[in-house]
């Protein structure tokens, strides 16, 4: 049985602990907040820290997932990977694609397994979306328009929208057409002033054979939305991440299969623990949240430019 620790118990830090209880593997945590400590402390029977370098030197750990904010993630992973570690980075991997490289070239050197928190990867309804597109039935996905909105929490400060929110959509577009788009072009902009970068945004990524991907992202819409609408040359697949509800119409009429509703976040920690138990390949690699960051640095500068931005991933 694996011991696997969580870093940084927040707003999302929490669902980590929760879930990894469940599963039987949590061993500890750490967190600044000393009033979380103690929370969560007695609320899971186990050792909260305030210190990482104090928790990685007293608990015996396998593995670590990262939930702290996005500038902290190269300093946290560095540590934990260096120890020989296996770790899961939330998204996005690291605050610069830079950092990212320098993070896959110490996995490799200590035989870590690395991989990032790109949950709507697991999201049961692209997963079937991806076993529908693989059967055929719907001819080839040729446009993607993703929509990722709802109100600024106030918990991400270090980052803007691009990198926190539409970094999720950017690799379900590069997942969906299993490759990587070739040019990016963003328009972006600020309401809010409490947090770096801008609160909305919308990105055209262009794939090969002008397949095409629009993400529209805010943190100004009242309502929570997480839609994505799939045009095929045989028909539109329309999702709802949170409900999990497809929906196909084609010429002959519209098809809503039911399924039963599972967390992404079980089956994607669930994925975590059975590659550190059987030295897999994680379904995310490192190179997966480089070029996501990539992505998201190109179109930041598309925005800052007003130009088109030609990627060679």
């Amino acid at each position: 049985m694996s011991n696997i620790g969580v870093i940084g118990v927040g707003g999302w830090g929490k669902n980590h602990l929760r879930v990894l209880n469940d599963l039987g593997v949590l061993s500890s945590f750490c967190d600044i907040d000393e009033d979380k400590v103690k929370i969560f402390e007695k609320r899971y029977q186990i050792r909260g820290y305030k210190n990482i370098d104090e928790m990685l030197k007293n608990e015996r750990l396998d593995a670590v997932t990262i939930c702290t904010p996005t500038v902290t993630h190269y300093e946290i992973a560095e540590k934990t990977i260096g120890a020989g570690l296996d770790t899961f980075v939330e998204k996005p991997l690291t605050y610069t694609s830079i950092e990212g490289e320098r993070l896959i070239k110490l996995a490799e050197d200590k035989g870590a397994i690395m991989t990032v928190g790109f949950i709507e990867r697991f999201n049961p309804v692209i997963t079937e979306l991806k076993n529908l597109l693989k059967v055929g039935k719907l001819g080839e996905p040729l446009l993607l328009e993703f929509h990722r909105e709802n109100v600024w929490t106030g918990k991400v400060k270090d980052v803007g929208i691009i990198m926190d929110t539409a970094v999720h959509d950017i690799d379900t577009a590069r997942w969906i057409f299993n490759e990587e788009p070739k040019v990016t072009f963003a328009r972006a902009g600020k309401v809010l002033n409490e947090h770096e970068g801008p609160d909305f945004a919308a990105i055209t990524l262009g794939f090969h054979g002008e397949k095409t991907a629009f993400i529209v992202a805010n943190w100004l819409t009242p309502k929570k939305i997480r839609e994505l609408e799939v045009v095929c040359i045989g028909g539109i697949v329309t999702i709802d991440f949170i409900t999990q509800e497809l929906k196909i119409d084609r010429d002959e009429g519209t098809i809503i299969p039911r399924r039963k509703w599972e967390e992404p976040l079980l089956i994607e920690l669930k994925e975590f623990v059975k590659c550190i138990t059987e030295r897999s390949r994680p379904i995310i690699t490192g190179i997966d949240g480089i070029n996501v960051t990539k992505i998201a640095e190109a179109s930041t500068l598309s925005h800052e430019t007003g130009s088109h931005i030609y990627l060679d991933l």
